[in-house]
């Protein structure tokens, strides 16, 4: 098996030869959650096999590459490219069994695919067959990338963080279903409580969320029965503008079944909270094991949460050759339509065309950043002086602030260095 300097190695080359080559079999599959279908062409456009499906098992694999061979010897080719569009997990299998064997896998993204399909033939017609000739026809065009295979560190990192990321929408489905749902109807006068001592909060919805049998309690039973802990005089007050405004709730009448729904639902959401925690610990338990972790650590803002996407989604900081290329995978870099204008007068904004979770936790870094750390902070108001009127203009420098800050985090995992000021180039 190549490594992953070796592979990134031949995907360069590749891309450099491939245009117009008559030494490549290109192999574009469609990939499928039962059944792939695979195209087999040359980068000329001559066609070899237009019509090839395989089960997605390793019988099915080892006649994709037998067929490959046959066509590749066949034809008096030197080597095999096989291109996937990724779909979902589905073309991980395939992918990572290619890789495995020693072949050449790259991958065109969904957009290329959908914006080159109409001009195979003039039509928007979408089928199996036509999309693996459209991934055959995309690599031949060299408008294909790298099809990473990183460590099982970080899979198993961007695993965490996918898991936590749906947990996450889940607890904030549950915060929804509570405010929205059940207080608005019952209780609306506790949803301004809702963000402030949430434990408090969440144990009264528990406990009981009724207005009614809530005023017909003294204060110390009421506090008594919510939380049998006293946890000091913040927690009181908090607890007392409960009780009362149970007083004057304006709330529909409560029945046993709604009471169940608030019991259902707070125990719910402490579950989903207690594994995100359980998940926090492992991403961090990982992360400790990654040379990198200290270095992309050591940048201000940037706490264990946000290393750890910067260490999942950069992954080996040698496959990118310049800082432009870090930026565009998290969709910091600048786009602008100037057809038909001057310059001048057009507007740049993000592309958006890159990870999305990674780009969220560099603007949460560049607002820390930017508030608490003296450095950034004066270099913040340099930039804003005499632009303080501009419409969006905070946005727009903290934004600029996250691209400088993944950028300084791929410098230091490149160079295996700790964040030091002197050796900011007028950041």
């Amino acid at each position: 098996m190549q490594t992953e300097a070796e592979r990134l190695a031949l995907y360069r080359q590749l891309r450099v030869e491939i245009r117009g080559s008559d030494r490549h079999l290109i192999v574009g599959i469609d990939i499928a959650k039962e059944k792939h279908r695979a195209f087999f062409g040359t980068a000329t456009g001559k066609v070899l096999c237009s019509q090839f499906s395989f089960p997605n098992n390793r019988e099915g694999f080892e006649l994709l590459l037998s067929r490959a061979e046959q066509l590749r010897l066949q034809q008096q080719l030197d080597t095999v490219v096989f291109g996937v569009e990724p779909t979902a997990n589905y073309h991980k299998p395939l992918a990572d069994y290619l890789v495995r064997e020693g072949m050449q896998v790259v991958q065109v993204s969904g957009v290329a695919v959908k914006q080159n399909r109409e001009l195979l033939d003039g039509r928007w017609d979408k089928h199996d067959r036509k999309d693996a000739a459209n991934v055959a026809d995309l690599i031949a065009q060299g408008k294909c990338q790298f099809y990473e295979y990183p460590s099982m560190e970080i899979r198993q990192l961007r695993e965490l963080l996918s898991l936590k990321h749906k947990f996450k929408k889940e607890e904030q489905r549950l915060k929804t279903r509570i405010r929205n749902n059940l207080l608005a109807q019952f209780f609306p006068e506790m949803d301004q409580f809702i963000n402030t001592c949430q434990q408090d909060t969440l144990a009264v919805i528990g406990t009981c969320c009724s207005p009614e049998q809530i005023s017909e309690l003294d204060y110390a039973s009421f506090f008594a029965k919510v939380v049998p802990v006293y946890k000091g005089k913040r927690q009181e007050a908090h607890l007392y503008r409960i009780w009362e405004a149970a007083h004057g709730s304006i709330g529909c009448k409560t029945g046993e079944l709604a009471i169940y729904e608030g019991q259902l639902l707070t125990r719910q959401l402490q579950n989903v909270r207690q594994l995100i925690r359980e998940i926090e610990e492992r991403i961090e338990t990982l992360c400790s094991g990654l040379a990198e972790y200290p270095y992309v650590l050591s940048i201000p803002g940037v706490g264990p949460d946000i290393s750890s996407k910067l260490l999942a989604y950069i992954g080996d900081p040698h496959r990118f050759e310049t800082v432009s290329q870090v930026i565009k995978l998290a969709g910091l870099d600048l786009s602008a339509s100037r057809s038909g204008k001057p310059a001048m007068k057009a507007t740049p904004v993000i592309s958006k065309r890159g990870n999305a979770d990674l780009r969220y936790a560099l603007c949460q870094a560049a607002v820390v950043a930017s508030t608490r750390n003296t450095f950034f902070r004066c270099w913040f108001a340099k930039q804003l002086k005499g632009r303080e009127r501009e419409q969006g203009m905070v946005g727009i420098l903290r934004v600029k602030l996250a691209a400088k800050l993944l950028g300084i985090a791929w410098t230091l995992m490149k160079n295996k260095e700790m964040f030091a000021y002197e050796k900011l180039n007028n950041c």
